[in-house]
């Protein structure tokens, strides 16, 4: 598989997993998308706003490369203060995505850059490494807000024309459940 290819295959997930976050986030209220869902204040737009820094930090900080976007500060990237709208941080994720998607279009994977943020001597990685990274940690957020959407008002799945589920009827998804939590005590009493 050529770099080319390489690059075109991790950017498409990359995209999908982009894509599946900002889903999440369709139809629910300015409250919704902002209060906390879990203990350690997990939430739809702190969700976003996280993903965009470090997409602009691995992708464009670390290599040198410009793309005129406030940073937020360490503490300050996993919440939308009350000034930002969810207009102002989905739309910096999409412009992020112009910089982050010209930095893979322009470096070679091999291209080596210096992470801040990591300890001295420890702190080079390479731009296929820090892309990696980035479609990981993306998706892994995807997957946080897949499970706070379900908690939240039920809506699951994958992509809106593609929910990748078993089945659409809640029976069914009882019946599973009910099974599963039988299994769950049959292997507790059973050990």
């Amino acid at each position: 598989m050529s770099e080319i290819e390489q690059k075109t295959d991790l950017l498409r997930y990359l995209q999908d997993a982009r894509d599946a976050l900002l889903w999440k986030l369709e139809g629910l209220s300015e409250y919704d998308v902002r209060r906390p869902l879990t203990p350690t204040g997990t939430n739809f737009l702190g969700l976003v706003k996280h993903a965009t820094a470090v997409e602009l930090g691995y992708l464009c900080d670390v290599f040198g490369r410009s793309h005129g976007e406030p940073m937020p500060g360490p503490d300050d990237d996993l919440y939308a203060t009350a000034d930002e709208t969810r207009e102002l941080i989905v739309d910096r994720y999409r412009r992020a995505w112009t910089h982050t998607d010209a930095s893979v279009r322009e470096l070679p994977l091999d291209t080596v850059g210096k992470v801040p943020w990591w300890p001295e001597g420890r702190d080079e990685v390479t731009f296929h490494h820090a892309l990696v990274r980035v479609l990981g940690d993306t998706q892994r957020h995807a997957g946080h807000a897949d499970i706070l959407r379900e908690g939240l008002d039920g809506a699951v799945g994958w992509r809106a024309d593609n929910d990748s589920l078993a089945s659409d009827d809640p029976q069914w998804w009882q019946a599973y459940r009910d099974r599963l939590q039988k299994v769950a005590e049959q292997a507790a009493t059973s050990r």
